[in-house]
This record gives C-alpha cells, structure tokens and sequence, in this order.
C-alpha cells in the first residue's frame, strides 16, 4: 500500500500598477500584443530594473494572513532559465533569502513565498510562434507549501481558500481562467510503513518519500482536484507492475483527462541561483512593519465563523456568502438596517431573498451585486414589511425586478402601484366561496383528508388577489367554510 506526498507551488500575479521592476503598466486585461513594454521589461543592454515596492508589500501582507514569519533582509537571485519567453534569458527571482518564511493554511504548512516576475506570453499561429511581453515583468507572487497534502480534496480546498484570501487582501483577482493564479502539483507515492512498525514493535526508519512528479498547466480547480487524482493513479499503477517512476514535468491535458511527460525535472542546481547583481540587498525593518499588518483584514474563516455566531445562518449558507465578498458587505448592511425597522425580522428570510430571489434577478441581467440599484435598506425595509403583514412573500418577489430596474423604496412602490394586503374578512370571504364553488373535486379531496389540496386552495385564493390576500387569513377563513 502506499502513500501519498503531495506539495504545491503556487503563482499569483499581483494587482500593483506597474510592473515588478519597471514603471511599465501593469495590465492584464490588454489584449493588443507589446503596448506596456520598456528597454527593462525588454531587457535591453544596460536597462536597470527598480524592485516595486507595492508587490514587495502585498507579499508582507498576505505573509501576515498566514501567520509566517517575515524576513528582516531580503534580496533578489538570478535564476538561469532560457526560454524564449524570457527576454532577458534568466528571470529574477528570490532562493537563498524569501520575504516570507513559514505560516500555515488549513493544516497545510507553508514553506516560503516570494516574488519573482512573470514571463512573456507565446501564441503559435501558422506554424510560428510569436511573443507577447505585455505580460513580461508583471510580479509574480510564488508560495510553496510542505509536501502535508495528503489527496486531490485536500489541495483544491488549500487553493480555494488561498484564492479567497488573496481576494480579501486586495492584492490579486486571483482568476484561474484569466492566468492570474496557477497552480502546480508535486506528487509522489511512497510505502506505508506503518504495518512494519507493529509487526516489529519498534520504531521504523524515517519513511522515504518516492520519486517527485511536478504537474504543470493546472488553471481550474477542477484540473487541480484531476490531475492530482490521475497522477496517484498512474504512479500506483507504476510501482504496483514493479516499474520505476521517473522525475520529470508532467502536463495536464484537460481535454483527454491525463497527465502528459513535458521534460525532466530540474533541481535547484540546475538553475545556477546567484544573487541579482543590478538589486540592492533589501532591508525590510524600514517599511512600515506593524501597518502592514494591522491593514490585514478579516480573513475568509474568521468570517465564516463570525456569519455563522452572529446571525444564526448555517455554515453553508455562510460560505454562499464568503465565497463573494461584496454580497456579504451587503448582506451584513442589509440585516444591520433589517434590526432597526423590525426587531423580530427573521435574518434567514433576508438571506434567501438576497441569494435566492434578488441574486437570480442579478444573474439573469449579467450583472453583480456592486451594481444592484437597491440599496440595503430597501431589501430590508421589504423584508421587515412580509414581517409586519404588509407584504406576502408573493408581493415581495413580485416587487424586486422593479426594484432592481429603478432603486425605489419599496414603501413608495406600494404607494404608487397600489399594492397592500387584503386582510378586511369580508373582502376576503367573497374570495374564498369563489374559490370553494370553482373547486368542487378539490374541496372533495380536502374531505377525504388529502392535505395539499388545502394548499391548492389557498394558491387559488391568492392568485385571485395577485398575491394581495393575507395568506394567514385566507387559510382561516378556508378551514372555517370547508369544515
């Protein structure tokens, strides 16, 4: 039986506005090929690159998140890598000294990140290949985590709350489709040597780990959950027919579902680190530490927790809301303003509003929750209304495409389409005896004691009234003219 060993090597490119080591734009979304290009990001002969002190920082920062340990000095190292998506043939990176050293992520430990700078983007078209280095020089964040990773769950949920934080920390969109976050897999198997341990009685050998495999091309979560899953497999099936595996890089072919060989695996003397002579070594003690960290906000899990304890909402529920962070700002908003015009609201009932009824409407128009024209108070003024008796559930969710389309009140849309509950008897008892008198088999059913035909009843009476009866009324004055 063995066991599985598997690490992750992360890259993020930072939101700064220039690039890592030049003042060029740092724009992702540029879609006409080497416009925010420089002699630097070029590297033309002579070009001296300046470090950016906004990627250093956003790195600080999210060391911080992750409780690592922040490095006093730092620099930068020459990383020998020639690849035609590499103007200069090397890349600055950082080995010997990273800014951030340890930390942990949902019991993952975190070995180090650094900063580095991204490469140039290669597009193959009529049998040649043309380079795009709009893209050359963005900063590249890298992290590194302890091979602790134990299955393919395991590391899309360690990526997924990274992506959040990364996300809360304003330093990266962190969008796989967009290249913004990839992620590669190191993956090896070794045997279990914890049965050898009990048929001896003593301690065993420090375990050997088996042959390292490196994935690449992981740009979905899905891919990262799949190509994790398929490696096990193909290496399992390896050892277990007496067959070596070999270190090497490996890519993922999403389409086919498997891992395919790219090259041999490079060792870090392959890539003949050495300091980068044109950066001065870096003191890290003269930036403004302790701000740094206070600018560090509340993190995804201690949201969670905190959605969860204050406004009595399920984890699941919660996590609808953590996973985007300005529907829970106007979620929050919304229940703040909720308490204050009716005490004994029911939270839940704003929140499947909100993610239920209004989330649709916003998904249909292909917009976001930053965009809504109805403010938090208007959502809660409505809910405190289905609360007080002045709206039906039905009213309400007749109510919001409106709302959406214009940011009225909901009071002042009452007032101008006439909407109110129907609750005089009278009204409502002409209503039901209709109701009774259209529904001859209905009322049989209701009788003979089939439960939903009351509530077919009952649908029939507020259809009749557009939503407007009071359903709690309408179902007493039922019972009263059925039995």
């Amino acid at each position: 039986m063995y066991l599985p060993t598997i690490g992750l090597e992360i890259h993020v490119e930072l939101s700064t506005k220039t690039k890592m080591f030049c003042r060029c734009k740092n724009a992702l979304e540029e879609t006409k090929p080497n416009v925010n290009v420089c002699p630097i990001c070029l590297a033309h002969p002579g070009a001296l690159p300046v470090a950016n002190r906004a990627a250093i920082e956003s790195v600080i920062r999210l060391g911080y998140a992750l409780h690592g340990k922040i490095a006093e000095h730092s620099h930068f190292d020459r990383k020998s890598y020639f690849y035609p998506d590499l103007p200069k043939g090397y890349q600055i990176s950082q080995y010997e000294a990273p800014l951030v050293s340890g930390g942990m992520l949902k019991d993952v430990r975190i070995t180090r990140v650094h900063l580095e700078e991204d490469t140039a983007k290669l597009a193959h078209v009529n049998g040649d290949t043309l380079v795009d280095y709009n893209r050359a020089g963005v900063p590249l964040m890298e992290l590194v985590t302890d091979p602790d990773i134990k299955n393919a769950e395991e590391a899309t949920a360690f990526a997924k709350e990274l992506q959040l934080i990364l996300r809360y920390l304003g330093i990266s969109d962190a969008d796989m489709e967009k290249g913004q976050m990839r992620v590669e897999a190191n993956i090896s198997l070794r045997e279990n040597t914890e049965h050898m341990r009990n048929e001896r009685g003593t301690d065993a050998e420090k375990p050997v780990l088996g042959t390292k495999v490196e994935v690449k091309n992981l740009n979905s979560f899905r891919a990262v959950h799949d190509a994790i899953k398929y490696e096990l497999e193909r290496q399992e099936k390896l050892l277990g027919e007496g067959e070596a595996v070999i270190q090497e890089t490996r890519g993922w072919d999403d389409k086919k579902g498997v891992t395919k060989s790219q090259r041999s695996k490079e060792s870090a003397h392959d890539y003949r680190y050495f300091p980068e002579p044109d950066l001065p070594e870096m003191d890290l003690l003269k930036l403004d530490l302790p701000a740094l960290k206070a600018s560090v906000p509340e993190l995804p899990e201690e949201k969670r927790s905190r959605l969860v304890s204050s406004y009595g909402i399920s984890r699941e529920d919660a996590e609808v809301l953590i996973t985007d962070k300005p529907l829970a700002d106007y979620f929050e908003a919304s229940v703040s303003e909720l308490k204050e015009y009716e005490p004994k609201a029911d939270t839940q009932t704003l929140y499947n509003y909100l993610t239920s009824d209004m989330q649709g409407i916003i998904k249909e128009k292909g917009i976001s929750i930053s965009d809504v024209k109805i403010l938090p108070a208007h959502l809660a003024r409505l809910v405190a209304f289905i609360t007080q008796g002045k709206l039906s559930s039905r009213l309400a969710k007749d109510m919001l495409p409106e709302m959406l389309k214009t940011g009225i009140d909901p009071e002042e849309l009452m007032k101008d389409s006439g909407v109110a509950i129907i609750s005089d008897e009278g009204k409502l008892l002409k209503i039901v005896q209709e109701v009774i008198e259209k529904n001859p088999k209905v009322v049989e059913d209701y009788k003979k004691g089939k439960g939903n035909a009351l509530q077919f009843l009952i649908g029939q009476g507020m259809a009749k009234t557009r939503g407007q009866a009071d359903p709690e009324k309408l179902q007493e004055l039922l019972k009263k003219e059925l039995n």
